[in-house]
């Protein structure tokens, strides 16, 4: 039932982004509870997280990039 800290912490990036399965939350829950270095990367990872969600980031389009990366090579 041990899982690796490597293993650990996919399953917490996938958990972020709820794509674990319910197994792989209970795997990570328990190996949250007997190492402290993993909960301690999993408590800073819902907060970036949290960060970037009050932040509302915009990303720009496919189309707008190439505008830009364009409108950069012409002033060349």
């Amino acid at each position: 039932m041990m899982i690796s800290c490597e293993k650990a912490a996919k399953i917490c990036d996938k958990a972020q982004y709820k794509e674990a399965s319910i197994w792989e939350k209970i795997k990570l829950k328990f190996h949250l509870l007997m190492c402290n270095t993993c909960a301690k990367h999993s408590l800073k990872n819902k907060k970036l997280t949290s960060l970037c969600k009050q932040a509302k980031l915009v990303v720009l389009s496919e189309e707008d990039k190439k505008k830009m990366k364009d409108s950069c090579s012409k002033a060349k």
